[in-house]
């Protein structure tokens, strides 16, 4: 009997989701009350659409061992579909036409994730380049994607959810954060599942994976289809949430680095570290900015913080690698773990 009332201790059932819910329900009922329009249009709306696509990232390279370079395609293929599917099909919801715009991006990343029933590692990483340099090409050149616009810049529709209509920075934010909060929600327990326990099946051992009965092709495929249509979702919000027009430069291979970053940095076949990766990546430009024009005064020009940026970010994956390969998910786990020792040892 006590082994079962330890087993029903309300703590060992809550406390892997006591964090997270505490998190999510201020962002809900906190956040929107007391943040500065500065707040949600420079650090919050980017940092939302980025933790999306780190973590479709994530589950394909952190979870599967599927490495991409061409993340920032698929968030093109998710702004641009979802722009026609609103602009084309009359009274479909905005939200069904992010929906199929990741079902496009999902097919789309199948296709481009063929080579890798043959090719591995950096010959993979090589491959899905491909996929940045069509899906830029084809925007670029055939101008229906962007409504006949003659520099291809694309404007967002309102955003509405359930007959609702998300107006202003809050109302932006909210609309990302209830997309975020749902698939994050929905891949986390897909990492969890029997679908989750195969990507990192295949990911360790190919071999051994096929030899207990892994399905190897169909889960390599999978894991593209999935990791494109998140990626493509956090696309649509890059562009109708935080930006509210684009054009297909404004994914180029540059961002696809970024989301890479972002899972290194937060930590492979982690969800939490997509989120800790978007977060450094999101603010430390802006940090830098402030204490370059503070030292250096009108010396620290936009050229300046943009190489100063990629060189500081450079060293920090660098450190990352050799130092903390788990990246900051491990290391806020480690963290943790030594401050609730330390506390039980005052205690």
């Amino acid at each position: 009997m006590a082994v079962i009332v330890a087993d029903l201790h309300p703590g060992r059932l809550f406390s892997p989701w006591l964090a997270p819910v505490a998190i999510v329900a201020g962002a809900y009922l906190v956040v929107p009350f007391i943040g500065s329009t500065y707040l949600f249009e420079a650090i919050l709306l980017p940092f939302l659409a980025l933790s999306l696509a780190g973590v479709g990232l994530n589950l394909l390279t952190g979870y599967a061992g599927q490495v991409s370079l061409g993340s920032a395609a698929f968030m093109a293929v998710g702004a641009f579909a979802a722009y026609n599917f609103n602009l084309r099909v009359d009274g479909l919801p905005l939200i069904v036409s992010i929906l199929l715009a990741g079902l496009s991006a999902a097919v789309i990343g199948i296709v481009f994730g063929l080579p890798s029933l043959r090719l591995k590692g950096f010959y993979l990483a090589v491959s899905t380049l491909a996929a940045q340099f069509f899906v830029q090409w084809a925007l670029t050149k055939f101008s229906w994607f962007s409504n006949d616009s003659a520099s291809g810049v694309i404007d967002a529709p309102a955003l509405t959810l359930a007959g609702m209509e998300f107006t202003g920075p809050v109302g932006r934010y909210l609309f990302s954060l209830t997309v975020v909060v749902v698939l994050t929600f929905l891949a986390h327990r897909l990492t969890t599942s029997q679908t989750g326990r195969n990507f990192i099946a295949v990911r360790d051992n190919e071999t051994a994976a096929r030899i207990i009965g892994v399905p190897v092709l169909r889960t390599k495929l999978l894991a593209f289809a999935i990791s494109s249509f998140i990626i493509a979702v956090a696309g649509a919000l890059w562009a109708f949430a935080y930006l509210r027009t684009v054009e297909p430069a404004g994914f180029n291979l540059d961002r696809s680095f970024q989301i890479l970053f972002i899972i290194i940095i937060g930590g492979l076949a982690s969800t939490r570290g997509a989120f800790l990766g978007a977060a450094l990546i999101v603010v430390f430009p802006l940090l830098l900015s402030r204490l370059g024009s503070f030292l250096l005064g009108d010396l620290f020009d936009s050229g300046v913080l943009d190489m100063s940026q990629r060189i500081v970010l450079g060293a920090l994956i660098i450190l990352f690698l050799i130092l903390e390969p788990d990246g900051l998910a491990s290391l806020w786990d480690k963290i943790r773990r030594r401050s609730g020792s330390a506390v039980g040892r005052r205690a």
